[in-house]
């Protein structure tokens, strides 16, 4: 649901990385939509579950989600960037622990997430999924740093 730019209903999300911090920019729609006007709670958490997991780049290594958890501060209002940016907090053994937030075009914070991250092998996917793309989600982990867009909204 959340990511992949082939799926129709995706976020889309363009993921940039400075140096230690990873972000992108997120609109919810009407696809998204929980009460009216208003983002659902679970498009929230999948959008920060998304783009922390970008936080890879930095780690260097493939990793999936143990635990995820969102703090909703305020509702998030449809039709209205946000940017959610993540950085690793620290790392213990394989696990990543992963802090985000989640701000609007207007300077407020309506959500915050941390996630802990598993560090897994190739061999993981094997065994549970599809390792046809791995060679090139490896290539995006040693990619350099991306330049950065100058303001919100046109990365969704």
């Amino acid at each position: 649901m959340g990511c992949g730019p082939q799926n129709p209903y995706g976020f889309q999300l363009v993921v940039y990385r400075d140096g230690d911090l990873v972000y992108g920019d997120v609109t919810f729609d009407e696809r998204h939509i929980g009460a009216p006007g208003l983002a659902h709670g679970g498009a929230v958490a999948a959008a920060c579950d998304d783009l922390l997991g970008f936080t890879l780049w930095i780690a260097g290594t493939p990793a999936v989600t143990r635990s995820l958890t969102v703090e909703y501060l305020l509702p998030v209002p449809l039709h209205q960037p946000h940017r959610v940016a993540a950085h690793i907090a620290s790392r213990d053994g394989r696990a990543l622990h992963v802090m985000g937030t989640g701000t609007g075009s207007d300077g407020v914070t309506r959500f915050t997430a941390s996630a802990v991250f598993i560090t897994v092998s190739a061999d993981h996917f094997a065994a549970h999924g599809d390792v046809s793309g791995f060679g090139e989600l490896l290539a995006r982990f040693a990619a350099t740093a991306q330049p950065s867009p100058d303001s919100l909204g046109g990365a969704t």
